[in-house]
């Protein structure tokens, strides 16, 4: 992998169970790119992210992900993987029983932090980041589905990962709504991460246009390389 190569794919396969999703795809991107994964339902983006993320394991290709090997890599370097990684997912999967501050500290403890005020500044640092520095002692369920999704984005940025993979991040987000949340992971992608998106938002990529990863008829287009 090259020293701006965040994640890489050569002659990779997906496969769920032992059906095949996804056939001999090849694909790179670098640091500091936000590129679009797009395809219908049931079309292999959900099966490429978990992928990337190694809850499917890789069977035939190479592939590499902020550092890590996925064709060796072993379980007891996942968690390690996911550290290097911000995922975001459309349900925004937040702890609804406390508050923001005390989501995104379960998520240090979890992670190995144990400094007090090094997670208070952290903290303080992600939620500056999302715009929610305000609504840190809010309980989640009280936050709009704009906010909730920031709060999410906030998570996945805690241990600064290299890259960020969201799971349709604007799908249950109005319109306006999700266009600050496409803007902010621009911005994120701006500052040196490598953001990939899937999304069947058209108006989000015609909005804010980038490059794009199809994935079509078990195939994966890519609009660097060819109309698609």
């Amino acid at each position: 992998m090259t020293l701006d190569r965040s994640i890489s794919l050569e002659n990779v396969s997906i496969y769920q169970e032992h059906n095949l999703v996804l056939s001999d795809i090849t694909f790179h991107i670098d640091k500091g790119e936000l590129v679009y994964l797009l395809g219908k339902t049931g079309s292999g983006k959900s099966s490429l992210l978990k992928t990337l993320y190694s809850d499917l394991p890789l069977s035939k290709g190479e592939a590499s992900i902020a550092g890590y090997n996925l064709a060796t890599i072993k379980r007891k370097e996942i968690p390690f993987l996911r550290r290097k990684l911000g995922i975001i997912f459309q349900d925004f999967q937040l702890l609804t029983d406390r508050t923001v501050h005390d989501n995104l500290r379960f998520v240090l403890k979890a992670t190995g932090w144990t400094d007090k005020n090094e997670k208070a500044k952290r903290i303080e640092d992600v939620l500056t980041r999302v715009g929610l520095v305000s609504k840190a002692y809010k309980m989640t369920h009280e936050l709009s589905g704009g906010e909730q999704q920031r709060v999410a984005i906030a998570r996945a940025l805690l241990n600064d990962p290299e890259v960020i993979l969201a799971d349709e991040p604007t799908g249950n987000l109005d319109p306006e709504t999700s266009e600050g949340i496409i803007s902010l992971l621009l911005e994120i992608s701006k500052n040196g991460r490598a953001v990939l998106i899937a999304t069947h938002d058209i108006m989000m990529y015609q909005k804010f246009p980038s490059r794009i990863l199809k994935c079509e008829n078990g195939a994966l287009l890519d609009s660097s390389m060819a109309a698609i």
